[in-house]
């Protein structure tokens, strides 16, 4: 893979100087590619609601767009939070299974705790998954991950596009009969969306992108059938 501190055009992958030429007194024009001689990133101009649903769709475009020609530093704690949010999720059906109306302080703390046990194990999950992905295309395809930069950019890349797990939390709030179907789509769209991020970050085929994501599920399957294993709840 190529230096990451350049842009990339965002139809063709190839790298830019710039994005667009200053010409003074507001005057701005998109540059254009001289590769495909296709503008290098048209959603420089677009509103970031619009940016947004492409991504939703699975663009390769807006995925380009946001992983190499803008500053977006939230994968860290957008992690976090989508860590926090399906621990709660396995929290909640833990403590649907177990009903218990004891006041006492030890039940309390015994519920808190299992909230931190679940947040461990499913980040826990979440590093094998990441794993399991990251030695499928070392494997595979040594070149795509020669350096550390590498190895940073498609980390970031497969954090981002696991937004989709927020939508965890309203699937639970507004429960009815589907919910269980409605966690299954998530599961997709949010495997699509790694799958998607991996192609777009190393610009290789679908079929080492899918590769490798079924080999971050079967470890991370692994993971859990050990939990399952040592008698805990996943």
């Amino acid at each position: 893979m190529e230096d990451t501190g350049v842009y990339r055009c965002i139809e063709c992958h190839r790298k830019a100087s710039e994005l667009y030429k200053d010409y003074q007194r507001g005057v701005l024009r998109i540059s254009l590619c001289e590769a495909c001689q296709k503008p290098v990133d048209k959603y420089i101009e677009y509103d970031p609601v619009i940016i947004l649903i492409n991504a939703i769709l699975c663009k390769a475009q807006a995925y380009r767009h946001i992983l190499f020609n803008t500053k977006i530093n939230i994968h860290g704690k957008l992690c976090i939070f989508c860590l926090l949010c399906e621990a709660y999720l396995r929290w909640l059906q833990l403590q649907d299974s177990s009903q218990s109306t004891d006041p006492d302080d030890l039940i309390r703390y015994a519920k808190e705790w299992d909230f931190y046990r679940m947040f461990g194990i499913a980040s826990l999950e979440q590093t094998a998954f990441l794993i399991g992905i990251f030695s499928a295309l070392w494997l595979a395809r040594p070149v795509l991950l020669k350096t550390k930069a590498d190895f940073t950019l498609l980390l970031k890349a497969l954090l981002l596009s696991s937004y989709g797990k927020l939508l965890l939390i309203p699937a639970v709030i507004w429960e009815h009969d589907y919910t269980h179907l409605c966690l299954l789509l998530i599961k997709v769209f949010v495997l699509t969306s790694n799958l998607q991020a991996v192609r777009v970050t190393l610009n290789t085929s679908r079929k080492l992108c899918l590769v490798a994501i079924v080999s971050g599920l079967i470890l991370e399957n692994a993971v859990i059938y050990l939990f399952q294993r040592i008698g805990w709840n996943v």
